[in-house]
């Protein structure tokens, strides 16, 4: 009989909410986002790659929640820490990036990335609390 057991519950419960944040983020877009953008005035190839970036995201959350799921089971957990920061750093500088162009572009708007931030916020702590597991 194969026991797998979970090392660490912290990259369990990340992985678990980045594949939440990945399907959200996706029917986010099908249903409200790139409808929106399917107007004449634009031209299709602003169109084409707002949805291709778009879809790099939820591809990104997908993922990162597949190699979370996947680190919470190893059971040396100090060789995958790097991993860890890396995507810790990715989240970061992609808070960074959404508050700062909002702020750039509409200061009046930055109430509106309140939610995504917090999720954010709370996404990076619990990695870094999955990092100082022993």
């Amino acid at each position: 009989m194969i026991v797998i057991k979970v090392r660490n519950y912290y990259y369990l419960f990340v992985g678990i909410l980045a594949i939440l944040f990945a399907v959200t983020h996706a029917w986010n877009g099908q249903s409200v986002v790139l409808p929106t953008l399917d107007i004449k005035a634009m031209p299709m190839d602003t169109r084409t790659v707002f949805t291709y970036v778009w879809h790099i995201i939820t591809a990104e959350n997908l993922v990162f929640g597949i190699a979370f799921i996947y680190m919470s089971f190893l059971s040396k957990q100090f060789k995958i820490t790097i991993a860890a920061w890396i995507i810790a750093a990715i989240l970061i500088v992609r808070l960074i990036v959404i508050l700062g162009v909002t702020a750039l572009l509409d200061v009046s708007a930055l109430t509106d990335t309140i939610v995504d931030s917090i999720a954010i916020v709370i996404y990076v702590a619990l990695i870094i609390l999955g990092t100082n597991k022993k």
